[in-house]
């Protein structure tokens, strides 16, 4: 039996299906229960090697989640990555009918990502995370807006709308804790044994980062976009940086780590050195974020406690 890769092109009424080999005829279907149940009807009938799509703003979730509830190998991609894949087959032309074509040429050539099963607590506590992002997100825009006016009412309604977000926000991370809990209470209290990591970053890393404790070293880095890659080219040696991976798992070890540099003495040692060989800050910091995350993968991996400097063995 033919195997088949489908490529789908998401957006937000429609979705192109696009196949390979292109002998089965591409359709499309709506982006809604009908269309996926017209889409899972036909795909139940072939025998699917893997499912690609682009993350397009929210739009392709129901439907990414639907084909996993499936069984289906489906894997969701930074839609830079699609471009650069297309361009970098000489197609340069753009409909959605040629999208999903393409896309399912991706599907053929990418590589399997590690499999994460559907979980809908972990669904639930990644929505929390959200919620509280752009309440934070919108309090403080909030606060710049009343010291950037003179008059008294508005001053005042600023006011009040903040005092209520900061109480929205409170009870949002309360939400978020105990959602962590439930998704995995002994992972969660393993991750918040540690100086730095919060209720928000633990519940980041466990509703973004499902893999944590699961892979590699050095592949935890990379799907954190915390791998500092190679750019030689003969006698060239360039200067190492870090591009992709995930941009929300970033944002929350950033802050943690700076309090973990203050209350851990190996990691505080090496911003220190890099610091000291002149080194940005940031760089610096990003470096200090990348061996936390290692750590952090090593100790759930292992089913440890948080360790003392000495005893950790570095994980790659």
């Amino acid at each position: 039996m033919i195997s088949y890769y489908v490529g789908l092109d998401v957006s937000k009424a429609t979705v192109d299906v696009g196949f390979l080999p292109a002998t089965f005829p591409q359709f499309k279907i709506s982006n809604d229960p009908d269309g996926f149940a017209q889409l899972i009807a036909c795909l139940d009938e072939l025998e699917v090697e893997r499912v690609l799509l682009e993350a397009t703003g929210g739009y392709e979730r129901a439907l990414f989640k639907t084909l996993q509830l499936r069984g289906l190998n489906v894997i969701r991609v930074n839609p830079k990555r699609a471009r650069d894949y297309m361009r970098s087959m000489g197609t340069y032309a753009k409909t959605d009918r040629i999208d999903a074509q393409k896309l399912a040429k991706f599907a053929r050539d990418i590589e399997d990502l590690p499999p994460v099963e559907p979980n809908q607590a972990r669904d639930e506590l990644g929505e929390l995370i959200k919620l509280r992002g752009n309440l934070v997100k919108d309090r403080d825009s909030n606060k710049r807006r009343m010291q950037q006016t003179t008059y008294r009412k508005a001053i005042s309604d600023y006011a009040n709308h903040i005092t209520y977000l900061n109480k929205k926000i409170k009870a949002l991370e309360a939400s978020i804790e105990k959602a962590s809990n439930a998704l995995d209470q002994e992972k969660a209290s393993r991750l918040r044994s540690v100086k730095g990591i919060g209720a928000i970053t633990c519940g980041t890393l466990m509703a973004s980062l499902p893999e944590l404790g699961r892979v590699t070293g050095r592949k935890i880095a990379a799907l954190a976009g915390l791998a500092p890659y190679n750019n030689d080219s003969g006698k060239k040696s360039g200067p190492r940086s870090i591009e992709g991976g995930r941009h929300a798992v970033r944002c929350a070890l950033y802050m943690s780590t700076w309090s973990v540099v203050r209350h851990d003495p190996e990691v505080k040692a090496e911003y220190e050195a890099l610091r000291a060989r002149g080194k940005l800050a940031k760089v610096a910091v990003v470096a200090c974020m990348r061996k936390l995350l290692v750590r952090l993968n090593a100790m759930l991996r292992d089913g440890s406690k948080w360790k003392e400097p000495r005893s950790q063995v570095p994980a790659t």
